[in-house]
């Protein structure tokens, strides 16, 4: 595992600690503190988080789990994350494309992030701090019976509504990445 220098901690728990006062009205019962301390005994965590922020994910606190003291981050870029786009889903799909093959894959890269992609239920719930993927698309974690039949899915957000499609798990385009979750 990569460590972060003292510098690049302080800036990634910057990032945190500021967009955890945008969100602020999310996280009423919620105190900066506590997260931090959470945040500086994990390392890893921090390299993941650090990673998430350098690929243009902003991530940021999605939910809280009080009964196992436990804190959901995500991807809270209002579109797919620039550096984490033109992917196809997984490395059966990128192996399976025989001409013009993208540089890798949704969950190739997640993995070596140490992340994991979003739910459909937690870009529902990302959806209810604002509309992200207005312009973008995002892979999402696909249900094994769409994935054995070639599948994958990803969501957007057009015309005021979440959407959340299919697609063959081999295509990758411009404007479509993934948003990544990690728990702490």
């Amino acid at each position: 595992m990569k460590t972060l220098s003292k510098e690049q901690e302080e800036g990634i728990i910057h990032h945190l600690k500021a967009r955890f006062e945008d969100y602020g009205h999310h996280y009423k019962q919620l105190e900066w503190a506590g997260i931090e301390k959470k945040l500086k005994g994990n390392p890893k965590t921090l390299w993941s988080l650090h990673l998430m922020e350098e690929t243009g994910g902003a991530p940021s606190i999605l939910d809280y789990n009080s009964k196992k003291e436990e804190y959901t981050f995500c991807d809270f870029s209002k579109e797919s994350p620039n550096g984490r786009r033109s992917l196809c889903y997984d490395r059966d799909a990128l192996e399976s494309r025989k001409k013009f093959k993208p540089k890798s894959s949704a969950l190739d890269i997640a993995t070596e992030m140490g992340i994991e992609l979003l739910t459909e239920d937690l870009y529902r719930q990302l959806q209810e701090f604002g509309s992200f993927d207005t312009k973008t698309s995002s892979w999402l974690k696909t249900p094994s019976d769409i994935r054995e039949l070639g599948g994958a899915i990803f969501g957007d957000f057009r015309y005021g509504k979440v959407f959340i499609y299919h697609n063959g798990a081999e295509s990758y385009y411009g404007a479509r990445g993934f948003r990544g979750y990690l728990k702490v």
